[in-house]
């Protein structure tokens, strides 16, 4: 009686340990630098809720907002020993998987989204292999949108007004210091993870930003500067990455719901961050010193940005920056 009872037992202890291990398989644990309450805060929620809906609960999606989950370098460490299952990514992000996406981030490279589409299309396919031979699965690309300068107390012109400047630079971006230095050797920007920039701003360590209008706002930082400028100097890349184990872990429904609302959810992005982010920039407009740039101040820009682009070649493998028509 005593063996019968032991057996029944560990019979019902494996059916335990298995329906949890399921459930934590089927649980996603995703990551972004993104508040809740952002256009991309509401997609991704949308997003979780679609694929709880559609795999009756099989599979459910719980998101670390604000960046809380670590640097995006961080977190995609944490989704290669398991701890996350997904993240929403900027070229930062990206190019801690693969180097090579950060060409489609280029300074000068595009002057408008059209030009960029063309490009990724034309390399997506090798850079979604190269994700996958890493161990994540590409689910599709959301923008983050058109870089600007933006500054504090003065405007910025031409390249050189950047001397003596604190311009801000993500930790592990492997473009922006080329660019900077590509201007002025003395250029010393401040690198920082992206949630270090707010109070590096209040404190005055950084003065000088080149990012979105609709991110400068959602991350707080367009009360901090005062000028901006017109003018586009990069298009602002960022995808939907998941772990491919925990993908592979899922039925073959869940699996399928899963890539399917991913792809959709990208789509998603791509539609609304443009638009809200041309929107922002019509707020922030409204707010700060415009600053137009001449034709003359345009070619000066250029000429740094293709110096920059030689520089950063053989920081990008593949040749991906000759690819992306970058240089």
């Amino acid at each position: 009686m005593t063996h019968r009872l032991f057996a029944v037992l560990l019979a019902l202890a494996a059916v335990t340990l298995g329906t949890a291990n399921a459930q934590a398989a089927n649980t996603l644990k995703c990551a972004t630098l993104a508040p809740k309450s952002s256009p991309w805060g509401k997609v991704f929620r949308t997003w979780a809720k679609a694929i709880e809906k559609k795999t009756k609960g099989d599979v459910k999606m719980s998101w670390h907002w604000n960046g809380t989950a670590g640097a995006e370098g961080t977190v995609v460490g944490k989704m290669r020993s398991g701890q996350l299952s997904c993240a929403a990514v900027t070229a930062v992000g990206l190019s801690a998987i693969h180097k090579p996406f950060l060409a489609l981030q280029m300074p000068g490279a595009f002057e408008n989204w059209g030009q960029l589409d063309r490009a990724r299309a034309k390399v997506r396919g090798e850079l979604a292999s190269a994700v996958e031979a890493q161990g994540f699965f590409l689910g599709g690309f959301g923008d983050v949108g058109i870089g600007r300068v933006m500054s504090r107390g003065f405007a910025v012109r031409k390249p050189a007004d950047l001397k003596g400047k604190k311009p801000a630079v993500i930790d592990g971006d492997t473009i922006a210091p080329n660019v900077y230095a590509a201007i002025d050797p003395s250029i010393r920007p401040v690198s920082s993870p992206v949630t270090g920039f707010l109070p590096k701003l209040n404190s005055g360590e950084i003065n000088v930003l080149n990012t979105p209008s609709l991110a400068a706002e959602q991350l707080q930082w367009a009360s901090k500067v005062d000028h901006i400028n017109s003018g586009a100097t990069y298009f602002g890349i960022g995808a939907l990455v998941l772990s491919k184990k925990d993908l592979d872990g899922m039925s073959a429904d869940s699996r399928a719901v899963v890539v399917k609302t991913s792809q959709l959810a990208a789509k998603a992005l791509t539609k609304r961050i443009r638009a809200a982010d041309e929107q922002a920039f019509g707020r922030l407009k409204k707010k700060m010193k415009v600053v137009d740039l001449t034709a003359a101040e345009k070619a000066e820009w250029k000429k740094v940005f293709k110096k920059a682009c030689k520089r950063t070649k053989g920081a990008i493998p593949g040749g991906m920056l000759s690819k992306v028509g970058a240089c």
